[in-house]
């Protein structure tokens, strides 16, 4: 399950996490007190001296009033006490009278006389007007509570600020950590992967997980994680804080739960559609976009942006017509659907006090009243950031599969063993290879390359030559038969082992962004300036060094585009040459180069091949006549074997190959 493995990867930086969410618990805490402590500042001291009042002996809570002292109910904490007087409020203004009545009812002041009317009854009795200046003496004892209830009140705000502000910083450190993770993972895992995955696989699809869909499960741990974890602290805060105040509005409210749960399942069985959809487009959109780049030249040398260009419109309309699709309905899901629920629940709220309020019996409060409606307004503030976070819930789970996908993949583990550098003798006893199943591309191929030898392969395009390379390096493995090298089966040997002591220098020459020295020695700390300069010096490539501003430091750009294809044929020579490879392989390693960088690498070759095993893939058979061994592959099998001499006297299929490009070079010479 994605999500469960998503919670695994977040359980390694559980320490963080958890900081992040105690912090948010104390940030949402301080929220929700809020409105608590503003009902009691408005209930209980700023509308509380309508209250009962008894005669009492003069205290710190105590108020002097026509020679009489009296002390609100509230304070009074023993029965020890005289008469009761009750102040109420009339609009604005309060009256004192020496009685003791109700606060509930309807009331009227006129002529000195204070009526009360009850469901059953109505009481009259004497009352006076407080003025202004009794009014704040009544108040006296009420200021020091309502100085420190502000003070709490905006204190909790602080604290929430900076609580809010250190769970965020958590939270984006942790999401951060468990990105680093998971794409150092990813990328790990594509440097295990067989040669095979990436034949039927664009590299722009594999970017786009490492990166795009990488990004999208950042903002599950960001975003999602913080508003669902937020919502569901503030709506369990919320609800208990309206069931102490009112538990009839509070079970009404309560409903709003169900209708999230079934909207949350409906909007996920649709959007995680449109999100596959959507995520797979982008890969797709990646990879036309890198393959465009890197073919540009083809592109443009055969007249085809147009059908480039239309090819890339119905790939970003497929993505824009899903994405209007994901609109529509996180347009539903978020401010649409919760402002109508809110406008719902307002007006039940308003005819529920409203009724209330209508009532002779009510025991509402100003203070209960506006606790309620701030709670209301927070109440969906956690519902909509919770409701418009599903579309990166959804995101995230989809992304998270194609990334848990890549990453399901069967994989080689990298090695660190080692072993002693290897003599060089090579053995094919009997292989049989295909890329597909039941499909041999080479049949029954057998031969022996003994230490120091160099073996060439020659053929037509398609007969095989380059698989034969693919196996030695174990780019795959063969289907029948064995392959052995100093007598061990190189299926026994780690693949990074076994490729430790060997090198390849391909037709097509790959150099890294960096300088001339990275490029010879990949950043392996063995292979000092030294070494790179000597291994350039032994391929010839030391009139490359003079010619370049920089030397070693010369920058290299991607695919080396700035040098020519002889300079990058000789620093990939030179590359293979400063690892000291036991078997040196050279696929076509010379097809590309003029004649006179030719010569060169044939004069380096010749001092360099001594003690190492040397095969060599070329199509200029003039190339490879000191060959101690030629093989001539014809559909999958060898047909000939022999030195140059030998196969020349048999007069068969190499002499023809031979003769073909000896004429084609007379011709051309002519």
């Amino acid at each position: 399950m994605v999500a469960k493995r998503l919670f695994k990867y977040a359980l390694q930086f559980k320490s963080i996490i958890i900081t992040a969410l105690i912090m948010l618990s104390v940030a949402v805490a301080s929220d929700v007190i809020g409105p608590f402590v503003a009902k009691s500042l408005i209930d209980d001291h700023i509308l509380g001296i309508e209250d009962h009042w008894y005669e009492t002996e003069a205290n710190d809570k105590s108020v002097n009033f026509e020679g009489n002292v009296y002390t609100r109910s509230e304070y009074t904490e023993t029965d020890e006490h005289g008469e009761i007087a009750t102040i109420v409020q009339i609009g604005r203004n309060f009256y004192f009278t020496p009685e003791e009545v109700p606060f509930e009812g309807e009331r009227s002041f006129e002529n000195g006389l204070l009526t009360i009317k009850l469901a059953d009854q109505e009481l009259t009795v004497e009352a006076e007007k407080l003025s202004i200046a009794d009014t704040m003496n009544f108040y006296g004892p009420e200021l020091s509570p309502i100085i420190l209830l502000i003070g709490i009140y905006f204190g909790l705000f602080v604290v929430a600020g900076i609580f809010n502000y250190g769970q965020s910083y958590f939270l984006q450190k942790a999401s951060n950590r468990i990105i680093q993770k998971m794409r150092n993972d990813t990328f790990q895992k594509i440097q295990t992967l067989p040669i095979s995955y990436f034949d039927n696989l664009p590299a722009g699809k594999v970017v786009s997980r490492i990166t795009n869909d990488t990004e999208a499960i950042r903002d599950l741990y960001v975003a999602v994680l913080s508003n669902f974890f937020t919502g569901i602290v503030y709506l369990v805060g919320i609800y208990t804080a309206m069931f102490i105040l009112d538990s009839t509005l509070a079970l009404i409210f309560l409903l709003l739960m169900p209708l999230m749960i079934i909207w949350m399942y409906i909007y996920r069985k649709y959007a995680s559609k449109y999100n596959q959809m959507i995520r797979s487009k982008i890969s797709e959109i990646n990879a036309m976009i890198n393959e465009s780049i890197q073919g540009i030249a083809i592109i443009r040398a055969f007249n085809r942006q147009k059908k480039t260009e239309k090819e890339f419109e119905e790939l970003n309309k497929t993505h824009f017509d899903y994405q209007n699709k994901l609109l529509t309905l996180n347009s539903l899901s978020s401010h649409n659907m919760v402002g109508l629920m809110k406008n719902i629940i307002f007006v039940g709220f308003i005819w529920y006090f409203g009724k209330e309020a209508l009532s002779i019996q009510t025991t509402i409060t100003i203070g209960v009243l506006y606790a309620y409606v701030d709670y209301i307004n927070r109440l969906f503030n956690p519902i909509n950031n919770i409701m418009n976070q599903l579309s990166n819930l959804e995101q995230a789970l989809v992304a998270g599969e194609r990334v848990f996908r890549l990453l399901d993949e069967e994989g080689t583990p990298i090695s660190d063993e080692k072993i002693p550098r290897y003599k060089g003798n090579v053995s094919f006893n009997h292989v049989y290879f295909g890329y597909k199943e039941d499909e041999y591309v080479l049949k029954d191929i057998h031969f022996e390359a003994k230490q120091g030898e160099t073996v060439a392969l020659v053929g037509h395009t398609g007969s095989g030559k380059s698989s034969v390379m693919n196996l030695l390096f174990r780019f795959y493995d063969c289907n029948q038969g064995e392959i052995i090298i100093d007598g061990m089966n190189i299926k026994d040997i780690p693949l990074q082992t076994i490729r430790e002591h060997m090198a390849i220098v391909l037709q097509e020459p790959y150099l890294f962004t960096g300088t001339i020295y990275s490029n010879v020695s990949l950043n392996d700390p063995r292979i000092t300036r030294e070494n790179a300069e000597a291994a350039l010096r032994a391929v010839g490539a030391d009139n490359v060094l003079r010619q370049l501003e920089k030397g070693l430091d010369e920058p290299v750009i991607e695919k080396g585009s700035t040098l020519s294809s002889g300079q990058r044929q000789l620093i990939s020579f030179a590359r293979a040459l400063a690892f000291n490879p036991a078997i040196l392989i050279l696929d076509e390693a010379t097809s590309n180069i003029d004649t006179e960088t030719e010569a060169i690498i044939q004069n380096a070759m010749n001092v360099l091949k001594e003690g190492r095993t040397t095969f060599i893939i070329a199509h200029r058979l003039s190339t490879i006549k000191n060959a101690d061994q030629i093989l001539v592959l014809d559909r999958g099998r060898i047909v000939e074997q022999g030195n140059h001499e030998q196969l020349m006297e048999r007069k068969g299929k190499y002499y023809q190959m031979y003769q073909l490009q000896q004429g084609q070079s007379l011709n051309q010479v002519g």
